[in-house]
């Protein structure tokens, strides 16, 4: 009973949805007020009812009711409740409905926090999230529908995946469908105001928020994933330019570059036309990742549908959605009144230099993915398009944008004196030159990681020098710059925060790039290892009992050079029962210096096992560097001056001097 229920609020979900998508579209357009006013508790209904069919789903996931056919699917009795919790997504009818309540959660966000908002901006706003939710949920109840019987009722399931079956995967989809999801807000501010024609900066002012909020959840769901796939797949990388690992990476180079696009919008009224191009494109990018992962192209864990049914009517929505919005964009862009001008030299300058290099890198990783799919469809031919390509294209693209990420927020708006900007960056530059030496030299004359190394450091010294700088100090009584520094907007620290972390990201991949060393081998009982700076030392295998699987624990005791003791690792290979599959639990032993890494592997039949052992300088500063970067957009986030409708607090003339500074 409890399914139908969730049935048949998708249903209700659904008649809401073209409610809230007609009426507020005709009202705007007509002047019917209550037609306006109906966007907001229409969007509230929504959410409502599609909580109420998750929350369905979930019961049936929780309880076990293998009626539900998902359920038997993805689930089975053994599983801990964690992985019960997280199948409700792990799966792709259950993965859609989580997609569409984010969706309409997003849009009463809208309702309830718009309250500054124009009335019939918002209403388009609400309405066109509504057209996008009618889309989504005729997918689910025509393709997707999570609700299904089976007869006769199964016994048990048949089991969820057993590498998804982790705490990292399972907070990774959630994290990574707000990212996604949440770009659709910029998108309908992007429609609604090219239907009215205007953008200025109380547009941005608006928009900005809901941006910065999908990229702060889109950071931290691809850091998940990354990190996942680090400890669990057991081969010890972080990043493999997957195709559906650069789905997700797409939409945040786009979105990247339209909060700083919007910046400028917000600050000289200029770049209109362009950032309503970008927040179509970045929501455009999280659609064609959902077909892709969906669609039956793909081969991957990630991959759930394989339905070609499902593909096309993926691939027609995307068509109408993106098609749609850049036919409006070609119609209406145009008329859209020209912004303030500006100097090349400029802190405007420096933002269109980081948007034209972030898309040019997003045009470059789409490429890259397209192409082999496109080549087969259209001439059957295999290629694949790896980590050599990306790694020629997008890298250098990458360095001069690191390099302009420090010197641009130092720069004036309208007219900036680059020279000036520089001398103020004298310390960090010779830091990082004698970095960049220190590191040549031990490292035996390796270019590439010195230059990378200091690359690194020029992003994470500047970071603090740039709020030395804006407080004043040296220029003023210490006090004086003190409570300037504590006066600075907290956009303003999140920005050098979010820099930063792209620092602490930068250090993170040269080093564990430039100075992994893996070994491979089977070791018996006794035998030691060397590898990098410490030694393993193998003292055989025992048998360890898990709530879903058994498995064999390797041990290693590690030690250095010099034979002081380290630590014991104990990496696991894994055999689940439902489904029944092996899987490997890498050993991690982490540090600020590096990561120590173990895997077992299988038996030889002779008393020994294959094993591989790696060290990892610095790579744990990938994962805290994307953290970093999204608790700078989080700091950004909590500035009141993009709250929509917070108050301006007045302040005395000295006061607004300082902070200004």
């Amino acid at each position: 009973m409890i399914a139908e229920i969730g049935h048949y609020a998708l249903v209700l979900a659904l008649g809401i949805a073209l409610v809230q998508a007609v009426l507020p579209l005709i009202g705007a357009w007509r002047g019917i007020d209550p037609w306006v006013k109906l966007a907001a508790p229409a969007s509230i209904g929504q959410a409502v009812m599609l909580a109420i069919a998750f929350a369905a789903l979930t019961h049936a996931y929780v309880v076990s009711d293998f009626s539900v056919y998902n359920v038997f699917q993805n689930s089975h009795s053994t599983k801990p409740l964690l992985y019960k919790l997280s199948g409700v997504w792990g799966n792709h009818e259950g993965s859609m409905l989580l997609w569409v309540l984010i969706l309409a959660l997003f849009g009463a966000a809208v309702a309830v926090f718009g309250g500054n908002l124009p009335d019939r901006l918002k209403a388009r706003v609400l309405a066109i999230q509504g057209l996008i939710g009618i889309g989504f949920l005729l997918f689910i109840l025509l393709t997707s529908n999570p609700f299904a019987r089976i007869a006769p009722v199964p016994a048990d399931g048949r089991g969820l995946n057993p590498i998804l079956q982790d705490p990292g995967l399972a907070a990774h989809p959630p994290f990574l469908y707000l990212g996604y999801v949440g770009f659709s807000v910029a998108f309908s501010f992007a429609v609604a105001a090219l239907i009215e024609g205007r953008v200025d900066a109380a547009w941005a002012r608006w928009v900005r928020p809901w941006a910065l909020a999908a990229w702060c959840c889109l950071t931290v769901g691809i850091a998940l994933g990354s990190y996942w796939a680090y400890y669990e797949l057991g081969w010890g990388g972080w990043w493999f330019w997957d195709p559906v690992e650069n789905a997700s990476f797409m939409p945040w180079l786009a979105g990247t570059a339209l909060i700083h696009s919007a910046i400028v919008v917000e600050k000289r009224d200029a770049l209109k036309s362009w950032t309503i191009l970008l927040a179509i494109l970045a929501f455009s990018l999280s659609l064609l990742g959902t077909f892709l992962v969906r669609s039956g192209v793909l081969t991957s864990v990630h991959a759930f549908a394989t339905d070609p049914a499902r593909g096309v009517f993926i691939l027609a929505f995307l068509i109408v959605v993106i098609g749609g919005s850049l036919a409006l964009y070609a119609l209406r862009a145009p008329t859209l009144k020209a912004g303030g001008l500006f100097a090349p030299i400029s802190r405007e300058g420096a933002l269109v230099l980081n948007n034209l290099l972030l898309a040019t890198a997003t045009a470059t990783v789409l490429l890259g993915t397209l192409y082999p799919l496109l080549l087969d469809a259209l001439t059957g031919e295999k290629v694949t398009v790896g980590g050599p390509f990306f790694n020629a294209t997008f890298l250098p693209l990458m360095t001069p944008l690191v390099m302009a990420m420090v010197v641009g927020p130092l720069l004036a708006w309208k007219r900036g004196d680059l020279a000036g900007a520089l001398g103020r960056l004298k310390f960090v530059a010779m830091l990082a030159a004698l970095v960049a030496i220190v590191v040549y030299w031990r490292a035996g004359g390796a270019v590439w990681p010195a230059l990378g190394i200091a690359l690194s450091v020029w992003l994470i010294v500047a970071a603090p020098a740039e709020l030395y700088e804006r407080a004043g100090f040296g220029r003023v009584a210490f006090a004086v710059a003190f409570r300037r520094l504590r006066g600075l907007p907290r956009a303003t620290w999140g920005a050098a925060i979010a820099h930063l972390g792209v620092g602490l990201t930068v250090l993170g991949i040269v080093g564990s790039t430039a100075w992994t060393v893996e070994s491979q081998q089977v070791m018996k009982p006794g035998d030691v290892v060397t590898v990098g700076p410490v030694r393993y030392r193998f003292d055989g295998v025992e048998e360890a009992v898990g709530p879903n699987y058994a498995a064999r624990r390797g041990k290693f005791m590690v030690t250095d050079l010099a034979g002081n003791e380290i630590g014991l690792m104990q990496p696991e290979a894994r055999r689940f029962f439902a489904p029944p599959m092996e899987t490997t639990e890498a050993a991690i032993r982490p540090s600020a210096a590096g990561d120590l890494y173990a895997v077992l592997g299988e038996a030889d039949g002779r008393g020994g096992y294959l094993t591989r052992l790696y060290s990892k300088p610095l790579i744990i500063w990938i994962w805290a560097g994307a953290l970093v970067m999204a608790m700078g957009g989080v700091m950004s986030l909590s500035d009141r001056r993009h709250r929509v409708g917070a108050p301006t607090r007045a302040r005395t003339a000295a006061g607004a001097a300082e902070v200004k500074a």
